[in-house]
């Protein structure tokens, strides 16, 4: 345990709980469900309303062995390939085996898919499958039928829950395992400011931390919260040098910044092509599937036309689709092209590559333990070891659905007891907090150092930049600046507490990825362009030593390490 925390006032009221789940996407809401249906009082933390996390905006779908042909062999060998040497396969077999009864009980739960005329699952295609595995709601609304079940299902079970709380920093008890976690409470309600819910299970289902980059698919509530949180309280975390950008974002101007629209891989599952300028299809002659070929492909093939074609993006021609059925099986993505002076039926898409998914994340076993006793993660947040190099296209809601659902089996299983959180260890210092404006600097930074393309030369500078503002940082938390004059300690408050999380991360995920000499899935190193698999085939652990330094950990061999050493 590093004792390592934000700099924060300290509780100012706590409530007591077996379970607090800290978000409310697919893989916290069926936690915090399944638990609560074991008995156990349990809370849900979050930080905008229930339906605001990642979830709501999935638009494909999720992908499982339901229809007729198929089989979890076959989605295993299609999520192998594409997780380019560094899949867990056990890990694997888990999610396609339990996956497709983990859907017909998110069914169950009111979730309502899209039918065929017989009545049965309607399913596509997507990048990297074989077969049509993917389920859809709403033809792209998947993640807001999901979450409207859900939250519907948690609102029926009059779950304990706490909106508009940003989680701050995990507790621990005397003997160093988890008591619940401190956090802020933003805006009027039956708890405000910080305080504390006390649990000895922790469940971090935070989603993802696309906001390190200027653009990005994300919402703006996914700045890397659980990946910080999980590092200060000395879990590993691995795999973060694997962002996967997704190849078609819908591209609003070289400028634009924030949570960009996203154009779903499902569009090129029913047949759009990507050309370029001149109408060219680039990706046939790359990959066996073409357009549909796994996502780092995809968008390495649309980066290269870019740089080859002095371009600022590419286009994704879907007009042969026809006017009903944009309007039938993409009304979002159609609403969303129109909004912005773009008409999918008579023109091509704009798209480019922009920040989407993180592979990597908190370190779990097959039970979503993490190296920190009492402390799971599940969804987004966590490295299960499925997605290896490069998630497989619409598993990250599948596997959100079955380690939940395997978190709280193991919760309700092993029922710790209660015990009372302690103070962070003598001479532990608290993080000192960067000021709020430094957040459009590391996004900058990372989007130009640590983006679609990197290289030594890019990463070096990367991990410059974001040093000087980590030091700038401590020098305003001394009272002095760079240059020795007085600086202006900051201010605790909800924009400083998600700055320090995101440099936290942005600087972790460089280390790692200046690690990685080679290229392999979503990691593409110019440089390095060749796959090493005799050194490469490795993971990367990194662990957050006591003065605050990443420390990177390469495993021995392709599979992880245990969680606990007894294991």
């Amino acid at each position: 345990m590093t004792g390592i925390r934000l700099t924060a006032p300290a509780p100012g009221w706590a409530i007591d709980a077996d379970v607090v789940v800290v978000g409310s996407g697919v893989a916290g809401l069926t936690a915090a469900l399944r638990c609560a249906a074991a008995g156990l009082d349990t809370v849900v933390v979050t930080k905008a309303r229930l339906d605001d996390g990642s979830t709501r905006w999935a638009q494909g779908g999720i992908a499982a062995a339901l229809g007729e042909g198929d089989t979890p062999e076959q989605h295993l060998d299609d999520t192998l390939v594409a997780g380019a040497g560094l899949c867990d396969e056990e890990a694997v077999r888990t999610l396609v085996t339990e996956g497709p009864d983990a859907v017909r009980r998110l069914i169950e739960t009111g979730a309502h898919f899209d039918t065929t005329d017989s009545g049965a699952i309607a399913l596509t295609r997507e990048g990297g499958h074989h077969r049509r595995r993917i389920a859809h709601a709403g033809g792209d609304a998947t993640g807001a039928e999901i979450s409207r079940a859900l939250v519907e299902a948690v609102r029926e079970a009059a779950l304990h829950t706490i909106e508009n709380a940003l989680v701050l920093d995990l507790l621990t008890d005397a003997e160093g395992r988890t008591a619940g976690v401190s956090l802020h409470v933003m805006g009027e309600g039956q708890h405000d400011g910080v305080g504390a819910v006390r649990a000895p299970s922790v469940v971090l289902a935070t989603g993802g931390m696309g906001q390190v980059f200027s653009a990005t698919t994300n919402p703006s509530v996914s700045t890397g919260d659980g990946v910080a949180l999980a590092l200060r309280a000395g879990a590993e975390v691995s795999d973060l040098e694997f962002v996967q950008f997704h190849p078609t974002v819908l591209f609003l101007g070289a400028d634009s910044e924030g949570q960009q629209p996203l154009v779903s891989e499902a569009v090129r599952g029913e047949g759009a092509h990507l050309v370029d300028g001149d109408g060219v299809r680039f990706m046939a002659g790359q990959h066996e599937l073409a357009e549909l070929a796994p996502r780092d492909i995809v968008a390495k093939g649309i980066t290269r036309r870019m740089h080859e074609k002095g371009a600022e993006h590419m286009y994704l021609d879907a007009r042969h689709f026809g006017a009903a059925m944009w309007e039938q099986r993409f009304p979002t993505i159609l609403a969303a092209c129109r909004a912005h002076g773009v008409d999918p039926v008579t023109e091509p898409i704009p798209v480019a590559p922009a920040a989407h998914y993180a592979s990597g994340g908190v370190r779990t076993d097959l039970r979503g333990r993490t190296t920190v006793p009492g402390l799971y993660a599940c969804g987004e947040v966590a490295c299960t070891g499925v997605h290896g190099a490069n998630r497989l296209a619409s598993n990250s809601l599948l596997e959100g659905l079955v380690f939940a659902e395997r978190i709280a089996a193991d919760i309700a299983k092993t029922r710790p007891p209660r015990t009372g959180p302690v103070a962070a260890p003598d001479g532990v210092g608290p993080v000192a907090l960067p000021a709020p404006e430094a957040r459009t600097a590391i996004q900058r930074t990372m989007s130009r150092g640590a983006g679609v393309l990197r290289s030594a030369a890019s990463l070096a500078a990367a991990a410059e930049e974001l040093e000087a503002l980590h030091r700038e940082a401590a020098a305003g938390a001394d009272g002095a600046g760079a240059d020795g004059a007085g600086a202006k300690a900051v201010v605790p408050g909800v924009e400083a507490w998600e700055v320090a999380n995101l440099l936290l991360v942005s600087r972790v995920l460089v280390a790692a990825a200046r690690d990685r000499e080679e290229t392999r899935g979503c990691h593409w190193r110019e440089d390095r362009p060749d796959r090493d698999d005799a050194h490469g085939r490795r993971h990367l652990v990194v662990r957050l030593a006591p003065d605050r330094a990443p420390v990177v950990h390469r495993t021995e061999t392709a599979a992880f390490p245990p969680v606990r050493p007894s294991d």
